[in-house]
């Protein structure tokens, strides 16, 4: 997995539209979809805080929060904008932060209540998409074990399959 640097490095224009559509509103803004422990799916809105250093959540006592210390897996995705269908999402693991200076520097910049029973976790990012109208996806994966091991933005535009109703990208037309 890799960290929010390593995306940014590896893929700058599309973090910087991942940013963009998250931060949107001001404060970071979204949707954490986490794993329950009956294997379920579990969505909490939040406000994700991305930094040069990388992608953070603050989580108080909650299932939400359970879930991520259970089992780290997570999707987060954009609160959509009020004029468009664009749309951003990450996924990959989260796991606690355990620096106390890089804690209290993220709680003091981004004004996380201080008498409150929070987490900070820190969000790898495995996959990072943007759709856009049209319906065009930007998509990175973070896979440099595979063949060609590239991290790299896959561009797809998606048409809809008049005989099933279903969207088809346009490599299977």
């Amino acid at each position: 997995m890799a960290s929010w640097s390593q995306f940014v490095s590896a893929a700058p224009r599309l973090a910087s539209q991942v940013q963009e559509l998250f931060e949107q509103y001001g404060q970071g803004l979204g949707y954490l979809a986490t794993v329950r422990d009956d294997g379920g799916p579990r969505v909490h809105p939040v406000a994700p805080v991305i930094t040069e250093q990388g992608l953070f959540c603050f989580v108080v006592p909650s299932p939400k929060r359970r879930d991520l210390e259970r089992d780290g897996r997570y999707a987060l995705h954009a609160f959509p904008p009020e004029d468009t269908n664009d749309e951003a999402y990450v996924s990959g693991t989260a796991a606690p932060v355990t620096d106390p200076r890089r804690v209290n520097e993220l709680a003091g910049r981004f004004q996380a209540a201080p008498h409150v029973d929070w987490r900070l976790f820190e969000l790898s990012v495995d996959v990072a998409m943007v759709g856009r109208a049209g319906p065009v996806y930007h998509i990175w994966r973070d896979r440099p074990d595979e063949p060609g091991g590239r991290r790299s933005v896959r561009t797809m535009r998606l048409t809809l399959d008049v005989r099933t109703h279903r969207p088809k990208p346009d490599d299977e037309q």
